[in-house]
Parts: C-alpha cells; sequence; structure tokens
C-alpha cells in the first residue's frame, strides 16, 4: 500500500513539476539555468522514497568555472538521489530515447539538457565536438553518465570515453560524482530506506592530456570513483549498523 501511494505522489509531482517547467520555460526555452532551478524540485523526491540523502563536497565544484561532471548511473532511482549536485548553468547530456518518456522527456528538453543519438556514432562524436565547443560559447558546464547505461546492481562498469574527450577538447576539468549503492537498498514498501551519500570529489585537471590519452583518462577517473564508491557503501554500513544495533547483533550471532 506504501509503495502505490508513493508512486503516487512521485507521479503527480513530476507531472506537477513538468507543467511548470514548461509555463516557465516558454518564456526562454532551453536556457542552461532552468536544468538547476528545476533540479532543486526533483531534490525533493528523495523525501517520497524514504531515503536519508546526504549531500558532500558542494564546495569542490568549481562553479563558476566550466567543468565535465561525471556520475555513477544506477537506476532510475538517480533521478531522486543526484539531481541536488547539480551546479548552475550545468546540462546533461543523455540518449535521445528519454524524449520519448511522458513528461519527462519534455521537462528534459525544454530545460535546456542535450539529447545525443547513441546509435549512430559518427553523429554522436560530431555533437560531442559541438558540446565542447558550447561549453566556452554558451558558458556551460556538462554533466555526464560515462558508463552509458544504467548498471543495475552490476557494479560500476566500464566508462566510455566521449566525456574525457569532451573535457580534453574544452581543456575543462573532469569533475567526479559519487552516489552510493541504492541497488537492493530501496524498498517502496519501506518507510524508512536509509542513507544515500552523494559525494564530489575534486576537479581533475586535464591540460596534460590528449585526445589519444582519453581512455587512459577514463580508466583513472573509473578507479578514483569505484574506490570512493566503495567507501561511501563502508561508512553506510557503519552507521546503519550504529544506528541498529539489534540488527548487527543478530547478523553476527547467525555466522
Amino acid at each position: 500500500m506504501l509503495a502505490v501511494l508513493r508512486i503516487i505522489l512521485a507521479t503527480v509531482f513530476i507531472i506537477f513539476t513538468t507543467l511548470c517547467a514548461f509555463v516557465y520555460c516558454l518564456f526562454s526555452p532551453k536556457n542552461p539555468k532552468h536544468v538547476y532551478v528545476f533540479c532543486r524540485w526533483f531534490n525533493q523526491l528523495h523525501k517520497i522514497i524514504g531515503v536519508k540523502l546526504v549531500q558532500r563536497g558542494l564546495d569542490n565544484a568549481p562553479t563558476p568555472e566550466k567543468s565535465v561532471y561525471i556520475s555513477n548511473h544506477q537506476s532510475i532511482l538517480d533521478f531522486a538521489t543526484d539531481p541536488g549536485m547539480l551546479r548552475p548553468r550545468t546540462v546533461s547530456l543523455g540518449k535521445r530515447d528519454l524524449l520519448y518518456i511522458p513528461f519527462f522527456g519534455l521537462l528534459y528538453w525544454i530545460t535546456g539538457n542535450i539529447l545525443i543519438n547513441r546509435e549512430d556514432k559518427s553523429k554522436a562524436r560530431n555533437t560531442i565536438k559541438q558540446v565542447a565547443a558550447a561549453i566556452h560559447q554558451r558558458d556551460l558546464s556538462v554533466w555526464i553518465y560515462p558508463e552509458g547505461t544504467r548498471s543495475k546492481g552490476r557494479g560500476l562498469l566500464p566508462f566510455k570515453t566521449g566525456a574525457f574527450r569532451m573535457a580534453i577538447q574544452a581543456g575543462v576539468p573532469i569533475t567526479p560524482m559519487c552516489t552510493s549503492t541504492t541497488h537492493n537498498k530501496i524498498d517502496f514498501n519501506r518507510a524508512n530506506n536509509g542513507i544515500v551519500i552523494t559525494e564530489m570529489l575534486e576537479p581533475i585537471d586535464v591540460t596534460g592530456y590528449e585526445l589519444s590519452d582519453a581512455r587512459e583518462l577514463a580508466d583513472r577517473c573509473h578507479a578514483l570513483m569505484a574506490e570512493k564508491i566503495a567507501a561511501l557503501d563502508a561508512e553506510i554500513a557503519r552507521l546503519e549498523a550504529q544506528q541498529n544495533p539489534e540488527l548487527d547483533s543478530d547478523h553476527s550471532s547467525t555466522n
């Protein structure tokens, strides 16, 4: 019953937000400032699903400097945990298929995010070049999920090189953002779904890299983020064990 209530509340929230955004954005459609504004709204979704969200490291974001932000991509629940980390004048790069999601697709487009056709690799590469140029022409930062798809409990998947080629071409830092593991952690029928931590890491200077080094940079960032996500998961396990000592003792007694 609680799951049904949450789904209804989330649906009403998304529809209401989309309608408000559509009217608001009609006066200046696809302006990069809109993404930040409505991410503040989506940042409230974690309350509907019963998650305590801890946000860290925002002082590491190179605002007002430009950056390519990268984050791990776990599931659709990222839309409830990640939006509060997005910085002003930052747009995200997403698959063109997002346009066909009812209500959300319209919101994604009209607020100024960038849609890319990943099936056509030549067009995707050309889009990366265009976005790299737009970072300076339009004073943008870009948010990308470099795994290219949702991991769905498979851990941090290998990174594609597009985000790193973009940062090198634009000459802007890569800023990783890590979200602790949510797979099998959130149950819509459970009142309290525990703690999720999102943490912005320090920007990585790319001035010493050439385009041919994009894979090396991607692997460096992957190792850094995998280590941080593991540390966040361990921290949450300790915190939740402290909050529920009877569960921890029960688990120990069965081993």
